[in-house]
């Protein structure tokens, strides 16, 4: 079943914005739409996810976000999250992401960190 998680691009970075509940039955879609990203043959410099439509986040995500990261790291790829509503982010702190992924609060800020870094 393909992901109906919208992807964009934006000059050399791509946008992932997942909506709702990223949990452990909603996940698995966006770690498809990363690695599909990450592992392509040309993948973008820089890829950003937008949380701003993120309601809730489980450890799943956080998984998620985190092996992303990790591959997008070992293959030179910027990787940021962007926006993520209060309790979301609340929980990346709690969690620690937010010592090793970027968490900005505007996209064009979070746009700008991944291509920075790479």
């Amino acid at each position: 079943m393909p992901s109906q998680i919208p992807v964009s691009r934006d000059g050399d970075a791509v946008v992932v914005a997942p909506e709702g509940d990223m949990d452990a039955v909603t996940s698995p879609a966006l770690a498809e739409v990363l690695d599909g990203l990450l592992t392509a043959e040309v993948p973008p410099r820089g890829i950003v996810i937008d949380f701003a439509k993120v309601s809730f986040c489980d450890s799943r995500c956080i998984g998620v976000l985190v092996q992303s990261y990790r591959q997008a790291r070992d293959r030179g790829i910027g990787l940021a999250v962007a926006a993520p509503q209060r309790a979301v982010h609340r929980l990346f702190v709690i969690a620690g992401i937010d010592q090793v992924i970027t968490i900005e609060d505007d996209p064009g800020d979070a746009r700008e960190a991944v291509l920075a870094g790479t």
